[in-house]
């Protein structure tokens, strides 16, 4: 994942840009150069359009040094972050309990008679913050399960 050097010194000046206002969130314009940026390289789309999305300054930090030394940044991305998993693991409860509760909520689903309890099964499609190498690794732990067409579900 290499790049000239003349995108790396653009992205720095963009980064140091950034870091100069009291929010970093402000800087549109350059998130804007940055996106640009980011999307002539190979970098995965995805995780490039969630960093600029969220104006996570360390995450584009991390970005760009990926891109100075693909080699080490190689095995990180192959081994997620625990903290990192947990994170993604709290969210997906949220969405589930979110979820479950829009469900039974709904009045014309279910018989006026019961509790509105679902009968159902209880996956959901994961938050989409996370890249799949975060559900993958949860799964690999035995934390999710999948189900299949992109729904996981707690064991």
């Amino acid at each position: 994942m290499t790049c000239d050097a003349s995108t790396l010194a653009a992205l720095d000046a963009l980064l140091a840009a950034i870091r100069g206002y009291d929010d970093p969130r402000r800087a549109s314009t350059e998130w804007k150069q940055a996106y640009k940026l980011l999307q002539k390289t190979d970098l995965p789309g995805s995780r490039v359009t969630h960093i600029v999305g969220m104006r996570d300054v360390p995450s584009l930090v991390e970005l760009i040094e990926t891109l100075r030394a693909p080699a080490e940044a190689a095995g990180a991305v192959d081994a997620p972050d625990p903290e990192v998993c947990s994170r993604a693991l709290r969210a997906f409860r949220k969405r589930m309990a979110l979820t479950k509760l829009d469900d039974e909520s709904r009045i014309s689903s279910h018989s006026p008679l019961s509790k509105g309890a679902d009968a159902r099964g209880s996956a959901i499609i994961p938050p989409m913050e996370w890249p799949d190498a975060i559900w993958q690794e949860l799964v690999r732990q035995g934390k999710l399960r999948y189900v299949g067409h992109g729904f996981y579900e707690l064991p």
